[in-house]
C-alpha cells in the first residue's frame, strides 16, 4: 500500500495519540544529548542524475545470484566509460546464468571473456588479479566481510551490497576494512538505497531544518510475503543445498531482520541521529518451508536518547503487507518518505510526485520534467562520481553500525534477553562452519527458543 495513502488513513484522533504518547515517552526519559537534535547535524545533497565521464572503470562482479545481476546492470547504466569486464562465483550456472541476462538487457559495456569468469571459493582471489578497479560485492552477507578485505588490499574501490555481515565478528572485521580504505584513499558504496533516493533526502533533509521538531517516538515495519527458498536436490552436498537456499539460513543472510529490514534499520538510524543502547524483542518460526530462521521479529529499541524505536518485520504469505517509517516530533511527523504532517494529521508538505516515476539516468529528465533515478542506480552514480572527482567516499561504517542493530535485534528475540549495544559490540559471534569446501557444513542448524540460551 502506498505510504501516503496507509498514514493519511489514520484519523486524526489516533494521530494525535501517537504523537501525545511520543512526546509523554520522551519526556520522562532523559534529554538527547545537544548535539544530537535535528538542527546541527548536516543536510544531505542528491546526487548528479548522472556520473561524470572520466576514465575507464572497470568492474568485476563477485556473487552472480539475482541481485548481483542487478547490481552490475545499475552500475553499468549509472554513466559514461563503464565495463564490466570479470565475474566470480561459487556456482558455474549461477555465473552464466548472469552474463546471460546482463548481456541480454545491458546497453553497452558487458565485456567479460571466458577467461575473466572464475568459479569455486576461491574465485573472488582469481578475480582481484585481473586489472578491475571496481569491486561489486553481491555474495550471501556471511562472505561479505572477508571479500571486502581482500578487494581492499588489492586497493580496489568496492560496492558492498546490504546487510554488511551476519554477526559482530564479521562487523568488526568490516569497521576495519573500512579503516584501511580510507588510509588508502579508496572508496566504498552499499546498498543502502533510501539514502539516495530524492525523496528520502529531501524529507530528511526538511526535518534536519526542524520541520516537525525535536524527534520523540519512531515506528519502522517491513511485513511482506515469504521470499524464494530452494529445496535440497540429491546431486547437492549440505554446502550447496544451504548456499544456493542461502536468504533461508541464518549463518549465511543472518534472518531477514538483517537481511531485509536493514533497510528500516539504516534508515532510522539515519533520520533519528544516532544508535540504539539495548533492545527487546520476540519472534517465532511459523511457516518457513526451509533453512532455521524465523518468519515473524517484533522488537522495541531504545535509542541512546531514551526514544524507543517500534520494530517489526515479518515474512508470511497471506498477511497483511506494510513497508514503511514513521518518525513523530513535537511540531508533527513524517513517513521518511516523501511526506511531513501537522500534529492534527494534515499533510504540511509533499514531495514532487512527478519526480519519483524513476527517469532513464542518461537524460535526467522525461518529457521535460525532472525525475529521480531508480536509487539502485543513484547507489552507484554517487560512488562513480567520488571515485572521478578524488572525493572522500565511505559508506561502510554507517552501513556497519546498522547491519549491528539489526543483529541486534534479532539476538534479543532468539534470546528472549534485553541485549544492549556493548554486548554486541563485544560479542564473538561468528557464525557459520570453519571451513569452505562442498560436503557437510559440520554443524547442526538448530531453530533458536528464546528462555534456553546461556
Amino acid at each position: 500500500m502506498d505510504d501516503a495513502k496507509l498514514d493519511s488513513a489514520l484519523s486524526r484522533r489516533m494521530f494525535i495519540a501517537a504523537a501525545a504518547a511520543g512526546a509523554t515517552a520522551a519526556a520522562c526519559a532523559s534529554a538527547a544529548p545537544e548535539e544530537t537534535t535535528t538542527s546541527l547535524r548536516p543536510k544531505v545533497e542528491k546526487g548528479p542524475a548522472v556520473a561524470p565521464d572520466g576514465k575507464e572503470i572497470r568492474a568485476g562482479l563477485i556473487g552472480c545470484g539475482g541481485r548481483g545481476s542487478g547490481a552490475a546492470m545499475n552500475f553499468l547504466a549509472a554513466g559514461p566509460n563503464l565495463k564490466l569486464v570479470a565475474m566470480a562465483d561459487l556456482f558455474e550456472d549461477r555465473l552464466q546464468g548472469a552474463r546471460e541476462r546482463i548481456a541480454a538487457r545491458a546497453e553497452s559495456g558487458m565485456e567479460v571473456t571466458d577467461e575473466n569468469c572464475f568459479f569455486g571459493f576461491d574465485a573472488y582471489k582469481r578475480l582481484l588479479e585481473t586489472d578491475v578497479d571496481y569491486i561489486i560485492n553481491a555474495t550471501p552477507p556471511k562472505f561479505r566481510p572477508e571479500y571486502f578485505s581482500a578487494a581492499v588490499e588489492a586497493r580496489k574501490n568496492v560496492f558492498l551490497e546490504k546487510p554488511l555481515a551476519v554477526d559482530p565478528v564479521g562487523v568488526r572485521q568490516i569497521q576495519e576494512t573500512a579503516e584501511r580504505a580510507n588510509a588508502l584513499n579508496l572508496c566504498v558504496g552499499t546498498g543502502t538505497q533510501y539514502r539516495h533516493m530524492g525523496s528520502y533526502v529531501e524529507t530528511y533533509n526538511r526535518v534536519m531544518d526542524g520541520a516537525i521538531g525535536e524527534l520523540r517516538a519512531a515506528r519502522a515495519y517491513y511485513l511482506t510475503g515469504q521470499l524464494w527458498y530452494r529445496e535440497p536436490k540429491p546431486e547437492w552436498s549440505e554446502m550447496e543445498a544451504m548456499i544456493r537456499d542461502w536468504v533461508n539460513w541464518r549463518w549465511l543472510s543472518g534472518d531477514h531482520i538483517v537481511e531485509q529490514f536493514i533497510h528500516n534499520m539504516d534508515n532510522q538510524l539515519w533520520f533519528l541521529g544516532e544508535r540504539p543502547v539495548k533492545a527487546v524483542g520476540m519472534g517465532a518460526r511459523m511457516r518457513r518451508v526451509t533453512g532455521d530462521q524465523y518468519d515473524f521479529f517484533s522488537v522495541d529499541y531504545e535509542m541512546e536518547s531514551g526514544l524507543h524505536v517500534e520494530a517489526k518485520c515479518r515474512q508470511i504469505d497471506g498477511c497483511a503487507n506494510n513497508v514503511s517509517d514513521f518518525i513523530v516530533g513535537t511540531k508533527g511527523a513524517t513517513n521518511c518518505r516523501d511526506t511531513i504532517y501537522d500534529l492534527n494529521g494534515e499533510i504540511v508538505w509533499q514531495y514532487d510526485q512527478n519526480k519519483v516515476t524513476w527517469g532513464r539516468q542518461e537524460k535526467g529528465s522525461v518529457e521535460g520534467v525532472e525525475m529521480d533515478n531508480s536509487p539502485y542506480v543513484q547507489e552507484h552514480i554517487n560512488l562513480i562520481t567520488a571515485i572521478r572527482e578524488g572525493k572522500p567516499y565511505n559508506r561502510a561504517t554507517d552501513t556497519a553500525t546498522s547491519t549491528l542493530a539489526a543483529i541486534m535485534g534479532r539476538e534479543a528475540a532468539y534470546t528472549g534477553r534485553e541485549i544492549t549495544w556493548e554486548e554486541m559490540e563485544n560479542s564473538d559471534m561468528d557464525l557459520g562452519p570453519e571451513e569452505y569446501k562442498l560436503g557437510d557444513v559440520g554443524f547442526e542448524a538448530v531453530v533458536p527458543v528464546p528462555g534456553t540460551a546461556e
